[in-house]
């Protein structure tokens, strides 16, 4: 854990220092969408900027260049097992940090929009994106393996923050979708 603090600790720093400037985003990004008659302003915004924020910081840890080796591994949960035969500290961080990666964008998707408002839209958008990022971790050698278990494990992250924020979404959309 220490050493994921030595590592990361610059990103995690700047993430929480960025706090500040991402709540004057939300307002100024509110009063826009009032000012221009958008629907739900003060939710979009609000979701809009926990997306960013939220995976922003997460991005760039993932596209930091690493030490090793540049690889790629595309069988499903092997590095997963293997992780996880691993030093407890390791799997918890590496399982931690992957299924956070994509779990702002999953848990405010379907607050901001009601068109990704089932897992199933909501998983396929985080595999997209997270293979789009193995992909660039691939194409650039960033000293980094690209692995399917990784694409796996952020999809995951995603579905399970839209189901942790469901409540806020489902009742919402079910209401417009009654008949008056």
């Amino acid at each position: 854990m220490q050493q994921a603090w030595y590592v990361w600790g610059n990103i995690i720093i700047s993430a929480f220092l960025a706090i500040p400037v991402a709540l004057i985003g939300i307002y100024l990004l509110t009063f826009h969408r009032i000012r221009n008659g958008y629907p739900f302003p003060a939710r979009t915004a609000v979701a809009d900027v926990v997306m960013v924020i939220g995976t922003a910081p997460w991005l760039w840890m993932i596209l930091t260049p690493g030490k090793g080796e540049a690889g790629l591994s595309l069988i499903p949960l092997k590095d997963l097992s293997a992780m996880l035969q691993g030093p407890v500290e390791t799997a918890f961080v590496q399982v931690g940090g992957n299924l956070l990666v994509f779990a702002a964008l999953g848990a405010m998707l379907p607050v901001r929009s009601a068109r990704f408002a089932s897992l199933a839209r909501i998983a396929g958008v985080a595999a997209a994106a997270s293979l789009t990022v193995e992909l660039l971790q691939y194409g650039l050698r960033l000293g980094r393996v690209s692995s399917v278990d990784d694409v796996l494990v952020n999809t995951a992250g995603a579905a399970l923050a839209a189901i942790v924020t469901r409540r806020w979404w489902v009742s919402r959309i079910a209401a417009r979708t009654v008949p008056r």
